[in-house]
């Protein structure tokens, strides 16, 4: 017979792995069930590869403006082959941490595709071919996502989606970014620091689409000084390669650009393609995505499904929420469903953006009567000290019945570490808490953290630096 589990968790990236430790914390049995790594799309192929390459630039960009701090100091070429093995270093680190938290929270760990079938039975398919089958009283999804391809770009050689580039040992010249989502602006801001001719093709009318304008034009201004050629409104119609190993790209409108590789930044899509599912009640949108309720639940009694395998923010940190709110679920505990439309976001180009809530035009959109306040980091002494000026805080409140500004909706942020700075601002808008409250609180000096504290204090009316 199957061995036995109070929960079985098919997948081993974020969601996975924080429902498999958060359940055994709590005294669950678990099985935690992994096709590659554990870490997932994440640690292996996504955030932390990608957040390493991106200090690298940063340390290179350090280098540039060394002279402005009186050092003199040389910037020679970068050699991607030790920021590779320096990434990989960090990526393997950390697999390991996470793999020793399965034998120190006793999770049995299994290497192999798993497909759940009737009764909550689920088949392990190891590498060698051979499986093993496990039953859980309880059953999460937690498959993840692959990169999305288009028509005419088959992935081979100058052909890269995310996966491939994490794994270059050196920097192509002439890069072309298909996408001008948060993926494709964090490896063309990379890129470019690096000393690559970055060229952003986008096929909307602009860059970061749904993003506060506010917030996306301080981006587009940054990236055209690093020279990134940002084209929008434009369509990818194929490529064709050429003798030195980099291709032709064929725009929409009959023009070409020539590049030594492409990027090919169109989104993920969910990874349900090895969960079998036959003789169960999960069902499986023609998009690819597990249909939930906002609890998490699957049409299968006692199944969820977490992650990028359903149709919410493709974020980690999201799926850390809907893994706490699955196990909760199986320990019998009340929990609320994740507040979607108030979650952090983050996006680790330079500038760095970060967020939580609706922002100026969205409410607007929705008919929301809104006060507004936004300060530069220009202004702020921190931000001179680290000689990182291009940015802003900018605060969105609902207007009371008196004209003041009452209940914080939302707040948006670019600058220098703004994605550690969003913490006040994420905690302001899920609390729900008015200006007035939020004002009294006191910030650092010299901080970063100050420009927000001074962002909200101007919505009541009075200010001390604006």
């Amino acid at each position: 017979m199957a061995e036995q589990f109070d929960l079985v968790v098919i997948g081993g990236g974020p969601g996975g792995y924080a429902a498999a430790f958060y359940a055994a914390s709590a005294g669950v049995s678990v099985a935690l069930i992994e096709k590659d790594t554990i870490g997932g799309t994440c640690l292996n192929r996504g955030c932390i590869p990608a957040k390493a390459f991106l200090e690298t630039a940063a340390v290179r960009r350090h280098v540039e403006h060394a002279k402005d701090f009186g050092i003199d100091a040389t910037v020679g070429a970068t050699d991607f082959a030790v920021a590779q093995a320096r990434k990989q270093k960090i990526v393997d680190g950390l697999v390991k941490g996470l793999t020793g938290l399965t034998k120190a929270k006793k999770v049995t760990y299994m290497l192999g595709a798993g497909s759940l079938s009737a009764d909550h039975t689920v088949s392990v398919k190891a590498a060698d071919g051979s499986t093993t089958a496990v039953r859980g009283r309880n059953v999460i999804l937690a498959s993840g996502s692959v990169p999305r391809t288009i028509p005419g770009f088959d992935i081979d050689g100058p052909i890269m989606t995310s996966d491939e580039v994490l794994m270059l040992d050196r920097i192509p010249a002439r890069i072309a970014v298909i996408g001008g989502g948060a993926i494709g602006c964090e490896f063309a801001s990379t890129f470019a620091d690096l000393g690559a001719h970055v060229t952003i093709l986008e096929g909307l009318p602009k860059i970061l689409p749904g993003l506060d304008s506010d917030v996306a034009n301080v981006v587009v201004r940054s990236f055209q000084k690093k020279k990134i050629d940002i084209k929008t409104g434009v369509s990818v119609t194929g490529h064709v390669p050429n003798a030195s190993g980099g291709t032709t790209v064929q725009l929409g409108d009959g023009s070409t650009l020539e590049v030594d590789a492409v990027v090919v930044s169109v989104g993920r899509r969910p990874y349900a393609d090895e969960l079998g599912l036959a003789g169960t009640a999960v069902k499986v949108t023609e998009r690819g995505f597990v249909e939930v309720d906002d609890w998490c639940r699957t049409g299968e009694a006692g199944v969820w499904a977490i992650g990028d395998l359903i149709n919410t923010p493709q974020l980690a940190h999201v799926a850390y929420a809907e893994a706490i709110v699955a196990v909760k679920q199986v320990l019998g505990e009340d929990v609320l469903p994740v507040a979607y439309d108030r979650v952090p976001w983050a996006i680790y180009c330079h500038p760095e953006v970060a967020w939580a809530g609706p922002g100026e035009d969205a409410c607007k959109a929705a008919g929301i009567d809104v006060l507004v306040s936004k300060h530069q980091f220009r202004a702020n002494s921190r931000a001179q000290i680290l000689g990182e000026i291009d940015g802003l805080v900018k605060v969105v409140a609902k207007k009371n019945p008196d004209g003041s500004a009452g209940q914080v909706l939302g707040v948006h942020m670019v600058g220098p570490w703004v994605t550690e700075q969003l913490s006040g601002g994420y905690l302001a808008v899920n609390w729900e808490a008015t200006v007035d409250e939020i004002a009294a609180f006191l910030q650092p000096h010299p901080s970063l953290s100050e420009l927000f504290g001074e962002t909200v204090m101007a919505l009541t009316g009075r200010s001390i630096n604006a």
